[in-house]
């Protein structure tokens, strides 16, 4: 089953490389979801689903899309780990405190 394109959002790295993730996962960022609801100045963002992310490189942004989606997972009783690199903690932490998740 496709989905229809106003239930994902595109996330950019700083490299421009685009996730397109389900925006039910996206939203677990606090960041992000106000930024997708917002009527203020991120309007542009909430009506093109795209939101660029400068600050965070495409393998973090990866491992942050990952991130969601386990998050969601967690959220409906599937338990598991989620593993992290230990090279790209101090950049994952940043790129979560930046997207409050």
């Amino acid at each position: 089953m496709a989905m229809r394109k106003e239930d994902t959002i595109k996330l950019v790295s700083a490299e421009g490389f685009e996730f397109v993730i389900d925006r039910k996962a996206a939203v677990v960022s606090d960041t992000l979801k106000s930024m997708l609801n917002s009527t203020g100045s991120n309007i542009r963002d909430a009506e093109l689903g795209e939101v660029k992310l400068p600050e965070i490189s495409t393998p973090v942004l990866e491992k942050v899309c990952e991130f969601f989606y386990w998050s969601l997972q967690f959220s409906n009783g599937i338990e598991t780990e989620f593993d992290i690199e230990p090279e790209m903690t101090s950049d994952l932490m940043r790129a979560a405190n930046l997207l409050h998740t």
